[in-house]
């Protein structure tokens, strides 16, 4: 007799909406639309919106985040620096998810995982604070034992993986290293799930890329945005977030 092994439960696909405001603001104005992009991603099949007030403002604004809650009823996840201005709108606007990301202004995106191992006394606080404030909290980070096991410690029901350095290593034609990274995020995203933390993943995700890192059975959801709004400028967002919703039930098997 063949044992075939279950299959994992499909996974929710967040759309991070983030740059349709970099474009709007290029030029300043009102066009396009982030809140539009909301409604077209929850159209097109997205089970949550990802934004991303930074603290320049350099995509997402604060009026963005009263229009995009009017304009989807899917569970909005905000990403945010942990500083007290940050906590304080979190706090006030209550979105059903909370990720708590590094940010510095001088990089162009999030660079990499909160060392949360060594920012403990610093990131605790804010766990603490948002999950009293009614948000479910993750914490960015590395596909590191060590730094999921801080996060179990500190309380977050939430960890995201950070892909970037597997899809950088993918497109660099570097297979052993992808190979190694892909590795890493089984075996972080296996620890953490014992622990009963919920592993999402996200950043720098492609059609390509996607389909080894959405097979990982542990993984519960996926946050992509930059490669989504990239693709809709030549399909447009609604084929592009439908695409993307297809390619990660293939590789659930639910294709």
């Amino acid at each position: 007799m063949t044992l075939t092994r279950a299959r994992p439960p499909k996974a929710r696909l967040g759309v991070n909406i983030d740059h349709v405001a970099t474009i709007r603001n290029a030029r300043g104005g009102v066009h396009p639309d982030p809140a539009k992009a909301a409604a077209v991603a929850h159209a097109a099949g997205a089970d949550g919106i990802t934004i991303h007030l930074r603290e320049d403002r350099r995509h997402i604004r604060d009026a963005d985040l009263a229009a995009v809650r009017s304009a989807t009823s899917l569970p909005i996840n905000l990403e945010m620096a942990t500083t007290d201005e940050m906590l304080a709108i979190a706090l006030a606007y209550k979105p059903h998810a909370a990720c708590l990301v590094p940010e510095r202004r001088e990089e162009r995106t999030t660079e990499g995982g909160l060392d949360v191992a060594r920012l403990h006394d610093q990131v605790e606080p804010f766990v603490r604070k948002l999950r009293d404030g009614g948000s479910r909290v993750s914490l960015f980070i590395e596909p590191s034992k060590v730094q999921i096991a801080v996060a179990e410690a500190m309380g977050a029901p939430v960890v995201e993986l950070h892909t970037g350095k597997y899809v950088e290593l993918v497109f660099a034609g570097d297979k052993r290293g992808a190979d190694d990274e892909l590795k890493r995020l089984e075996e972080a995203a296996a620890y953490g799930h014992e622990r009963g933390i919920e592993i999402h993943v996200g950043h720098g995700l492609t059609y390509d890329t996607v389909h080894a890192v959405a097979a990982i059975p542990e993984v519960r959801e996926l946050n992509i945005g930059h490669f989504i709004m990239g693709e809709a400028l030549f399909v447009g967002l609604e084929a592009a977030v439908k695409r993307m919703r297809q390619e990660i039930d293939i590789a659930r098997g639910h294709g």
